[in-house]
């Protein structure tokens, strides 16, 4: 079973992914109703979106 990211800082960006789990408002919205296989891709994919994020603040500082 794939555990949703969610880690409760439920709060879009301007391009609607989520500051805490990095998934979409389209990923959040369909959770429930998707695969084992579609979760973990969300999953993998929220998780490119969070590292991306976290070396373009660093680049900035």
């Amino acid at each position: 079973m794939v555990d949703s990211p969610c880690v409760k800082i439920c709060e879009l960006d301007q391009d609607g992914v989520c500051a805490g789990c990095g998934r979409t408002r389209a990923e959040i919205a369909g959770w429930t109703s998707m695969s084992e296989a579609q979760k973990a891709k969300v999953v993998e994919l929220a998780e490119q979106r969070r590292s991306a994020r976290r070396r373009q603040a660093r680049a900035s500082k």
